[in-house]
């Protein structure tokens, strides 16, 4: 079993919903032998989604779930307790992309890096992800390390040192991780979480999902062989899919 569970239709506003620009990402998810995919809006397009089309064209050979990124901000809560509220979801992923009001990874924006304290900057960036784990209020966390997409890396202690507190906040929370293949196509080369990470992750029993995090019909499914094998090279075996925000584990499939 294939599952992409992070796919943007709307992406970041350029595109619509329509039944032929939605039949482009399906039609790319068959043949990448996708057989669950989640589709899920930035939070800012969530009153983009068109329900009763993605409903009008689900088929028994591949499961369609609908679901929101939310970007999670300190303060933020009440706000997005009532967004989950009025919305039925099969999924939310919550992600960060501001530290203190600054797009990170924005590359408007990724010049800061240049002259900043990197570890103080990793610091920062994963006090948040520990923070949005804590608010129990997602299923998944996306791109675990996304603040590494420039590719600045700490000195003083490795990421995966950075990282841990997180990875046993997400276990106590019950939440899925997604190995993540953006990374693979953007600056820094490599998938979301890194390897040693994911390893990590492993070893505490934590579940995984996979996501493209797609904004282009292409980019479905995107790098998922070699994600594939690396999961199973570490250990992993079955891969979580998610309707009405509950955890079903499907087989990791190569």
């Amino acid at each position: 079993m294939a599952v992409d569970y992070h796919v943007h239709v709307v992406a970041h506003g350029e595109y619509q919903y329509s039944e032929e620009w939605l039949s482009l990402y399906l039609k790319r998810a068959r043949q990448r032998g996708i057989q669950a995919i989640g589709l899920v809006e930035h939070d800012e397009y969530r009153d983009e989604m068109n329900r009763e089309l993605i409903e009008k064209m689900k088929s028994p050979d591949l499961y369609v779930a609908c679901g929101l990124e939310i970007d999670y901000i300190p303060g933020r809560e009440a706000t997005i307790k009532e967004m989950l509220a009025h919305y039925p979801l099969d999924f939310v992923i919550g992600s960060v992309h501001y530290i203190d009001g600054w797009p990170f990874d924005h590359p408007d924006h990724c010049q800061r890096f240049a002259a900043a304290d990197i570890d103080q900057i990793y610091d920062d960036y994963f006090g948040l992800m520990d923070k949005m784990v804590r608010s129990r209020l997602f299923d998944i966390v996306g791109h675990l390390d996304l603040v590494k997409l420039w590719g600045h890396r700490p000195v003083i202690k490795s990421t995966l040192q950075y990282a841990l507190p997180v990875l046993h906040s997400i276990k106590a929370a019950g939440m899925i991780i997604e190995i993540n293949s953006a990374g693979i196509r953007k600056p820094v080369r490599e998938m979301y979480p890194a390897l040693d990470i994911i390893e990590e992750m492993f070893r505490l029993g934590l579940p995984v999902t996979m996501g493209s995090d797609a904004h282009h019909p292409d980019q479905v499914a995107e790098d998922f062989a070699d994600i594939s094998h690396t999961l199973r090279n570490i250990g992993y075996r079955k891969v979580a899919a998610l309707q009405e925000r509950k955890t079903c584990l499907l087989p990791l499939t190569l």
